[in-house]
């Protein structure tokens, strides 16, 4: 399988489209894309064409038509459509987030002591979540390692919501008997 190169721009727009498509299996309206992403909608059908012509976008028409994402399309994202994706739990401003989920929590700041951020890939739409907002990220499945902090900044083309540290607690490993 040929990894096939899209542009940050093509790639929001996909991402936009999966997003909206995970929320909702009907066909997507470019009118919708075009909101998430903050462009017009004429934009987004040029670049549709270009996303179907890549076969990641099929179009569907009819009044409730618009677009709909292909396998390929979660492919190309590198996104893995786990049919039960481990249940990271998200939480915001104290509340559970439903639709979002957690693909890998990346540390790799950690060793910078005034800088400890994380690094939350997600999978699910992130624009209710903004800069200074309090986000609880775990327990995760295995190592039921938590990480609370508040979010610092997100990338949107790589779905990644950046957290800035407060707190992280990770159980003692129970002796093993």
């Amino acid at each position: 399988m040929s990894s096939i190169e899209l542009t940050p721009s093509q790639k929001k727009i996909l991402r936009a489209l999966t997003n909206l498509h995970s929320e909702d299996e009907d066909a997507i309206k470019g009118e919708e894309i075009a909101e998430q992403v903050d462009r017009n909608p004429g934009t987004i059908r040029n670049q549709m064409q270009s996303l179907k012509a890549l076969q990641l976008v099929e179009g569907v028409p009819g009044p409730k038509g618009g677009y709909k994402p292909t396998a390929a399309a979660f492919e190309a994202l590198e996104i893995q459509q786990m049919d039960d994706p481990a249940a990271v739990p998200l939480i915001h401003d104290g509340e559970p987030v439903e639709g979002i989920i957690v693909e890998e929590i990346d540390l790799s700041s950690v060793h910078h002591p005034k800088l400890c951020r994380a690094e939350i890939h997600v999978q699910g739409s992130m624009s209710d979540i903004h800069d200074g907002d309090t986000v609880v990220v775990g327990p995760t499945p295995l190592s039921k390692l938590k990480i609370e902090g508040e979010l610092d900044g997100k990338d949107d083309t790589n779905n990644i919501l950046i957290l800035r540290i407060n707190d992280m607690i990770a159980p003692a490993e129970e002796p093993a008997h």
